[in-house]
């Protein structure tokens, strides 16, 4: 599932295959992937005008134009690819937006779980995002702190809740906890302040170095690195991880890493 490493790489795909770009023509392959607006919409706004700088909040992606900003969600399967307009369109390319200069941006995505939306000015734009909390990688310390003390919640939850902080899925959190020494269980508003500074430092050193990956890289001194190994171990202890569901999602922890409690 794309988390913000992976959708700070596409703003880096949009910025670099589109950005200064006109906008030749809109090809909606499938329009599945399109919120609140028809093909002939979305074409109107969009032929003629040009990609300026791209932007990213958490997991959507906003592609403005100066004008009208098309705003992206990559759901559990989807991508922004740069390609050639000559180039073999594959099965899941759902949307292709061909530019000056000969070159074409294609949103592909398999599950077609989330999708486009278009806003016709930054207000608009705003209100879309109204639900998101604070963005993971730009949250200062003490708004991440507050966000986790006045929630109840178990601190994976808490964690992945978009509300609260926007960016954060299911990897990126059991990573970041497992590097806290915090168990998944326990409650964000029973986390000490020592607990909240240690979850905030390790949040902030995972994600510059998965966005530097460009995705949550499963590397052999990270707990993503061992996660699905046949017989897990903690990277750190060797102790063998635990598995669980929590809010429908498979949980990964150390018991010796992360006892129970704070």
């Amino acid at each position: 599932m794309p988390e913000l490493p992976d959708v700070e790489g596409f703003r880096k795909v949009l910025k670099s295959c589109a950005k200064g770009r006109v906008i030749q023509r809109v090809d909606v392959r499938d329009t599945g992937v399109l919120h609140g607006m028809s093909t002939r919409r979305l074409r109107d706004a969009l032929v003629g005008r040009r990609f300026t700088e791209p932007e990213r909040h958490g997991k959507w992606l906003l592609a403005r134009t100066g004008g009208p900003t098309l705003l992206l969600h990559f759901g559990m399967t989807g991508q922004l690819a740069c390609a050639r307009p000559d180039e073999a369109v594959e099965a899941h390319d759902r949307v292709l937006f061909t530019l000056a200069g000969g070159r074409q941006l294609r949103y592909r995505d398999q599950r077609k779980l989330q999708g486009l939306w278009l806003a016709d000015d930054d207000s608009e734009a705003a209100r879309l995002l109204a639900g998101q909390g604070p963005d993971a990688l730009a949250v200062d310390r003490a708004e991440f702190e507050a966000a986790l003390s006045s929630h109840r919640g178990r601190v994976k939850t808490v964690l992945t809740d978009q509300s609260v902080l926007a960016g954060l899925g299911n990897l990126l959190a059991d990573e970041v906890l497992w590097r806290a020494r915090l168990r998944p269980t326990v409650r964000a508003s029973d986390l000490t302040e020592a607990d909240r500074r240690r979850l905030y430092t390790g949040m902030r050193r995972t994600l510059r170095s998965a966005v530097t990956a460009g995705c949550v890289p499963p590397r052999d001194s990270w707990l993503t690195g061992h996660r699905d190994d046949p017989a897990p171990a903690c990277p750190r202890c060797r102790t063998l991880l635990r598995r669980s569901r929590m809010a429908g999602r498979s949980t990964v922890w150390c018991p010796q890493c992360q006892p129970d409690g704070s």
